[in-house]
């Protein structure tokens, strides 16, 4: 069925479907950045490293009542990624993204 002819309920559906599987991506800075896969708290967040400069992404929806923990874990999954220790003044960003500096 093409999706012109697909119900709003159906193409939203299938939208989402297709951003959950592609993940999370880095920003232009973060070209040809390590990548990290970690969990905290049973929360996951991907880490992108380059040098001493960090990209921190929560994945998957997180409730308002749920959000102000966020940077806290974000900066503990900095920590278990690189094995280095976020400069926690240096973090910019939202609970979904936050990018700052590490030191080792």
């Amino acid at each position: 069925m093409p999706c012109a002819l697909l119900p709003p309920a159906r193409l939203s559906l299938a939208a989402l479907i297709l951003l959950a599987a592609c993940g999370a991506s880095p920003a232009p800075a973060f070209f040809g950045a390590t990548r990290h896969d970690v969990q905290i708290d049973g929360r996951a967040f991907t880490v992108f490293r380059k040098e001493n400069r960090v990209e921190v992404i929560r994945l998957g929806y997180a409730r308002p009542a749920e959000r102000e923990a966020i940077p806290e874990q974000m900066l503990r999954a900095v920590a278990k990624a690189t094995g280095c220790t976020p400069v926690e003044a240096s973090f910019q960003g939202d609970s979904g993204e936050r990018r700052g500096r590490i030191r080792c």
